[in-house]
């Protein structure tokens, strides 16, 4: 199963009594999930189930891929670990899975998969942690197949 972990780009730093749900991205933020979207989009399955958080930002960066996505309450600001992977259906899920969402959730769940430590790992706005999952000599293994920051296109 391949999981994939794209942090929205960059958003409007929240302003005084603003749902930190409503905040738009700002023109860089703009830039940065269309570049990420044409690279995801060479290289996803068609199949691939894209699960985005309520959040506007999030929202607005995964419209940037042109495919249908579901929105997932549970995956908001502050998620917990269970939540995104109960949405994914990990690691049991028969398709790939792409979870647009936010720090600092986004990096725990990479460094509890990858090294089973609960340390807040660093996701760039806007980049992709692509993980998967196999069995391998009759062992469950995670493995990190790319990272990919918006910049860097």
């Amino acid at each position: 199963m391949d999981l994939i972990l794209w942090r929205h780009a960059e958003a409007e730093v929240i302003a005084p009594g603003q749902d930190d749900l409503q905040r738009l991205l700002t023109p860089k933020g703009e830039r940065q999930a269309r570049r990420m979207a044409a690279w995801l989009n060479h290289r996803l399955a068609a199949s691939t189930r894209v699960l985005v958080s309520p959040a506007l930002r999030c929202r607005q960066t995964a419209d940037a891929l042109g495919r249908e996505a579901r929105i997932v309450p549970t995956l908001a600001p502050d998620a917990p670990l269970q939540a995104l992977l109960d949405a994914a259906r990990w690691p049991k899920a028969s398709e790939p899975v792409l979870i647009c969402g936010h720090q600092p959730t986004l990096g725990q769940l990479a460094a509890h998969l990858l090294a089973g430590v609960e340390q807040d790992w660093a996701v760039k706005k806007g980049a992709v942690w692509w993980l998967r999952w196999r069995q391998r000599d009759g062992a469950p293994e995670v493995t990190l197949h790319a990272v990919q920051g918006p910049d860097a296109l």
